[in-house]
């Protein structure tokens, strides 16, 4: 891994003990927050690997909780975070899966509220960076370390000059995107990282175009 300063190995500012354990699991679990778009009542934890051996021990139970609550990585009500949690009413579930992944440190998490459902898969990759993998049927390349915006919508043509429209008139500049989709004329998904944080008004002139499904941003 190629490093590029002293905060991709000691990673950033957290309640400890790992940046890989704690720092990085908080922001897997903020993502799943963002993407959910509220506090879920029931969340399916699926550790794997190092992840599956450790969580305790290392605090990850802990953090992955926090980012889900919307806690940053030195939020002091960190360490109580499963406390609060299931006092503020959320049901969680840990379970530490046996197969193999491709990091070590790799989480999945299921967020449902009723018949509202997410499934998130996300590895935490050292110093504190994320890679999320999955997003329920879509396979992703997302790493966190840039603004980004996840647009769920159905797959047509012009869905996505109509998205990158609304962005050039508000003067962003996408840095990178990513398009998938399940079957054709179905559902479709974009990521797209961009260059700055994205405002509220942006947001919801693109919840307002066609078959939008959902809109979700984040900045890590």
């Amino acid at each position: 891994m190629k490093f590029n300063s002293v905060f991709d190995i000691i990673g950033p500012v957290m309640i400890g003990p790992s940046s890989s354990h704690t720092a990085g699991a908080c922001r897997i679990g903020a993502v799943a927050r963002s993407v959910f778009n509220e506090m879920p009542m029931q969340v399916d934890i699926h550790l794997y690997g190092s992840f599956a051996k450790t969580y305790k021990g290392h605090g990850t139970d802990v953090a992955l909780i926090g980012g889900l609550l919307g806690f940053e990585t030195d939020d002091e009500r960190m360490p109580d975070a499963i406390t609060l949690a299931k006092e503020w009413g959320m049901h969680i579930n840990f379970i530490e899966e046996l197969e193999e992944a491709a990091h070590p440190n790799t989480v999945k998490l299921v967020l449902k509220n009723g018949m509202q459902q997410t499934t998130l898969v996300g590895a935490s990759i050292g110093g504190g960076k994320i890679e999320i993998v999955r997003l329920n049927e879509f396979e992703l390349e997302f790493t966190g370390m840039s603004p980004a915006v996840l647009v769920l919508h159905k797959d047509q043509f012009g869905a996505i000059a109509a998205v990158s429209g609304i962005f050039a008139k508000h003067e962003i500049n996408i840095g990178q995107m990513k398009v998938s989709r399940k079957v054709k004329g179905d559902e479709a998904l974009m990521v797209l990282e961009v260059d700055q944080r994205v405002e509220q008004v942006v947001l919801d002139e693109i919840k307002e175009l066609p078959d939008i499904y959902q809109v979700a941003s984040f900045i890590l």
